[in-house]
């Protein structure tokens, strides 16, 4: 059984009068000790969807399908268990560190507050005290750092305190909300080799969303891609990356330059235009006015099917050409 499942999962959003969805019919898995990144643009729904793992959506969000964390639906669970589920089961590491940092408070307290309110059993503040610097500790700070306050933090060691307190009360599933934005290259490589080392070292299943699929090639086990709050192709990190099937997924990994390749000197690839409102999608394929090798057949008819194409699913209907299965 896997971890996590997402099951035909859809999120919906109305405002003023407009039905707006953001998710639509995701189905996705992550097992125990592996990392699924989940790439695309601003907008194409990768937090919308992980949100609904700990029922973070807001009150104004429709959500049908089903969430599994351990077997047990999510999304039908009372709020008494969903707040036992978070940090205990499941946590978060949030985009932008410096700003999910209380600043009038010290570090090690907000670390030891989840522990105290969250942990399995009841823990100590002293306890909690000495957890507090074995996991600064594991992330490469040291102990006494938990005396600071944020301010006093570079923002690659802030975003150290975040993976730290993600794992506060042994989680069996992290979610990475973009972990690296806004570090330099040398800091984003240090906390990237942090988070690879604690799913190998501690086992746990680690969602990993960002943009930049170079990111997460070199971190994640598969990788799902979405578009218009979709997959449009998900499997294995390397040959998504390097080998892309889905036009989409092709514009994402061609984004990222390449040292010491000519095409990249002077035009670097890029993809004209943007994502489509949520709101007012094109018939056909949602990708089809972006697309540089759309067909006339593209912008008819119903979206493709993420359809079985080897050891990926892909949604294109140039792949689903080539032969795929249900």
């Amino acid at each position: 059984m896997a971890l996590l499942e997402f099951d035909d999962v859809s999120v919906t959003y109305t405002s003023r009068g407009v039905v707006v969805p953001a998710v639509r019919g995701v189905t996705l898995s992550i097992d125990a000790g592996e990392t699924v990144g989940i790439a695309g643009e601003s907008g194409c729904g990768k937090t919308t969807l992980t949100s609904t793992v700990l029922r973070m959506q807001p009150r104004s969000a429709a959500v049908t399908g089903e969430v599994r964390l351990g077997g047990e639906n999510v999304l039908a669970m009372p709020w008494g268990k969903v707040r036992a589920l978070r940090w205990g089961q499941a946590s978060v590491v949030f985009q932008g560190a410096m700003h999910a940092l209380n600043p009038v408070q010290r570090i090690g307290d907000q670390m030891a507050e989840p522990m105290v309110l969250h942990g399995h059993g009841k823990v100590s503040s002293t306890r909690a005290a000495t957890r507090v610097g074995e996991l600064l500790e594991l992330v490469g700070l040291p102990a006494r750092r938990a005396n600071a306050y944020p301010h006093q933090l570079s923002g690659g060691q802030k975003q150290r305190v975040m993976i730290a307190m993600a794992l506060a009360c042994d989680p069996q599933l992290i979610v990475a909300d973009e972990p690296t934005t806004a570090l330099d290259v040398m800091v984003q490589a240090q906390v990237l080799d942090v988070l690879r080392g604690l799913v190998t070292d501690l086992g746990v299943g680690m969602i990993f969303i960002s943009h930049d699929l170079s990111v997460l090639s070199s971190t994640c086990d598969r990788i799902a891609v979405m578009y218009a709050g979709r997959i449009v192709e998900e499997g294995p990190a390397a040959e998504v990356f390097d080998h892309p099937k889905h036009p989409y997924a092709a514009a994402l990994a061609g984004a990222f330059p390449r040292i010491g390749d000519a095409r990249f000197r002077y035009s670097p690839a890029g993809l004209p235009g943007d994502p489509p409102f949520p709101g007012d999608l094109p018939t056909g394929c949602a990708f089809h006015p972006r697309c540089p090798v759309v067909m006339d057949e593209c912008s008819a008819g119903d979206e493709p099917a993420l359809l079985q194409v080897g050891d990926r699913r892909t949604a294109c209907l140039r792949v689903h050409a080539d032969g795929a299965s249900s």
